[in-house]
């Protein structure tokens, strides 16, 4: 038992990298939608400008891959408003270490915030998600599930293969959640996304090279455009909704058909 009581009626979502692409567009679709909603990130500003574009949505800054931090912000949510029924974890980073130039210290971020991170908040969240049965969305890639993908699109030096891997695990727990969780009334699934114009990749490669890394990815596609932050938001949105309630362990692909052998 979480000991607070609720504060609202309306389902309250938490969303980690709540500060732009997916999460942002995430945050304003479930507030449009009766939805109060917690962002979490490291920056304030942005997190900021968010929680001003919709009276539902509040905001709390934090290092998600700090223990304590995390603790803290699920804390926040629980006293802000004595319940949750969403967690949807976003945040996630690019790394830059090639198969050749193995980085343990990048390697090290990119499984903290993609992996590690996720599960722990998904720990400090059962309860609480329990009381309500309620939700989990992880936002995978595309790339998790067709890894051949990446020699065609990405050049040598990029990060595609690691994160690529990195978001195989988050699948691999998805799965594995929604077996383990099933009899707390806990729904676990994920949404596998194709290239999203966000900021995610930006600064990892310069200005030319990563346009030509978007223009490879956009032509590898069947349907031949990148997608918006909201193609996605759409499906967080349907798998966190009750009248989803017999769906979980799956892995939505949203990619544009990227993912089609």
């Amino acid at each position: 038992m979480t000991g607070h009581p609720p504060k609202t009626e309306s389902p309250v979502a938490l969303i980690t990298g709540g500060g732009s692409g997916i999460g942002r567009a995430t945050a304003v679709r479930l507030a449009d939608h009766g939805w109060r909603v917690m962002v979490v990130g490291r920056r304030e500003t942005p997190l900021k400008e968010v929680a001003a574009l919709r009276s539902a949505i509040s905001y709390t800054v934090a290092d998600i891959t700090d223990a304590d931090q995390a603790r803290q912000a699920v804390d926040h949510v629980i006293a802000e408003y004595g319940r949750l029924d969403a967690l949807v974890n976003n945040a996630g980073m690019l790394a830059p270490t090639p198969l050749y130039a193995v980085n343990v210290d990048d390697l090290t971020r990119l499984f903290g915030v993609n992996v590690f991170a996720a599960a722990r908040l998904v720990s400090l969240c059962l309860n609480h998600l329990a009381e309500t049965a309620g939700s989990i969305v992880n936002v995978s890639s595309a790339l998790s599930q067709r890894p051949g993908l990446r020699a065609v699109v990405f050049d040598a030096s990029w990060a595609g293969l690691f994160y690529g891997a990195s978001k195989a695990a988050l699948d691999y727990l998805t799965r594995s959640w929604a077996v383990e969780f099933a009899d707390r009334r806990i729904r676990v699934n994920a949404v596998a996304s194709g290239p999203i114009e966000t900021p995610l990749a930006d600064g990892l490669l310069p200005a030319d090279q990563l346009a030509q890394v978007k223009q490879n990815l956009v032509a590898s596609l069947p349907l031949r455009r990148p997608g918006e932050p909201e193609d996605v938001a759409r499906w967080i949105h349907t798998l966190v909704d009750p009248a989803s309630s017999w769906v979980t362990g799956q892995i939505i692909a949203v990619d544009g058909g990227m993912a089609i052998p």
